[in-house]
């Protein structure tokens, strides 16, 4: 079956409607969504604790809740939906091929496509760790989903490896159900999640983190019985001497969260090398033409709401090719690039003829205490500001005026760097 759209969004999740339906209102007529899984929202389905919406809506929502609004505004337009739907590959005219059980399979050219896969959690074949093979071993994300959508109950003496934001809403879930939470473990000085979930999550509930502490072997031959933790060194090597036993029938990782974008790559997109996400305009738009690019696939947000802030940004970016390409085609671009502290920047190339100001988004690399984030354009200062406390775990950004841009040189070069 051939269709054709003006726009093909892959993804239904927060990221994907949030773009569509920005889209829609810019103009663009004829909008296709596509999504694998069996209806719209998303990972927000298993998320049934509240938390989200404070920025968007201004009011404290669950998952669901703040999915089931998108999924509504959906519904009112004649954005046409395709769930159980798997997106096979990105053509180079932008012709997506997809298959489901209905349609079979489908060839879709479109003029402009947005990316909103989301993300994966990282599994433990990723990880160098010794022991055994047992049951009970598992990410964080699909304990939440055996928990929150099956109603199973993964075990009851548990331990947590990596201090991500699921892990440790996993730890205060499984409390609640009745298990045992023992520790989380960081191989990290710092945690890796919101400063507000580590005080909810696991201060609230007396739930020890250990730091500089990872997992260096599992026990048990068919149900996990134990693991052997360790502290570990600057390098990040477990130190000899320092191995404890911790009785557990339950591993839960959550050690980080990896962009998928396996179409992107077999389409020809650009990877940012720190993000594992494209490079970007500050409209989103990658190194292919047409292609668009926001969520959790482009680069991993704290918060919902600001994935669907981003989503915004590239539904208009995409509205605005559909309606002009030439005006992308024969932009004049500068690079930005991270100064010391700073382990990435989203947007990685900005037009100097931007018609609004661009914030640049950006981690910090450590732990920094009333330190200034500094702005330099070709090495001269253009802005700073002080911020009492920087995390890794926290998105940042700046904002670049749209005065300041259009004063620069297409060779011109942003920095964005910590000062202490």
């Amino acid at each position: 079956m051939e269709l054709r759209y003006d726009l093909a969004v892959i993804g239904g999740g927060p990221a994907g409607m949030a773009a569509a339906l920005r889209a829609r209102e810019r103009g663009v007529e004829r909008i296709i969504i596509l999504e694998r899984a069996e209806k719209l929202g998303g990972i927000l389905e298993q998320c049934i604790h509240t938390g989200f919406g404070l920025h968007y809506f201004g009011e404290e929502l669950s998952g669901p809740e703040y999915a089931g609004r998108f999924i509504k505004e959906v519904e009112k337009t004649d954005i046409d939906v395709r769930t159980d739907t798997m997106v096979l590959s990105i053509g180079e005219d932008n012709t997506v091929t997809a298959v489901n059980k209905k349609d079979g399979v489908l060839k879709i050219h479109a003029t402009a496509v947005i990316l909103a896969m989301g993300c994966r959690e990282r599994p433990r074949g990723a990880l160098q760790m010794a022991g055994t093979r047992p049951s009970g071993v598992m990410t964080a994300g699909t304990a939440q989903k055996y928990v929150n959508i099956d109603g199973y109950m993964p075990g009851h003496k548990v331990v947590i490896l990596g201090s991500g934001d699921i892990g440790l809403i996993m730890a205060r879930r499984m409390t609640l159900e009745g298990a045992e939470v023992k520790m989380v473990c960081e191989i990290m000085p710092y945690s890796g999640g919101l400063t507000r979930n580590i005080v909810q999550c696991l201060n609230d509930f007396g739930i020890p983190l250990h730091l500089s502490t990872t997992v260096v072997s599992t026990h048990g031959r068919d149900r996990l019985e134990g693991v052997t933790i360790a502290k570990v060194d600057e390098r990040m090597q477990p130190i000899p001497g320092t191995e404890e036993y911790v009785e557990c029938d339950t591993l839960m990782l959550s050690v980080g969260l990896i962009p998928e974008n396996e179409l992107s790559v077999a389409a020809g997109v650009e990877l940012d090398r720190v993000t594992r996400g494209a490079v970007v305009t500050e409209m989103r738009e990658t190194t292919k033409s047409g292609v668009f690019a926001c969520g959790n696939v482009l680069q991993v947000h704290d918060l919902v709401d600001f994935v669907t802030m981003e989503a915004q940004t590239a539904g208009e970016g995409a509205a605005a090719y559909i309606r002009d390409r030439s005006a992308f085609d024969g932009a004049e671009y500068i690079f930005t690039k991270t100064g010391p502290g700073v382990r990435y920047i989203v947007p990685q190339k900005v037009n100097i003829h931007a018609p609004e100001d661009v914030k640049l988004f950006f981690r910090v690399g450590a732990i920094y205490k009333n330190a200034r984030i500094v702005v330099k354009a070709d090495g001269e200062r253009i802005s700073d500001k002080k911020h009492v406390r920087l995390t890794p775990g926290e998105m940042e950004n700046v904002t670049i005026k749209r005065d300041t841009l259009k004063h620069l040189s297409p060779d011109s070069i942003l920095s964005v760097e910590v000062e202490e």
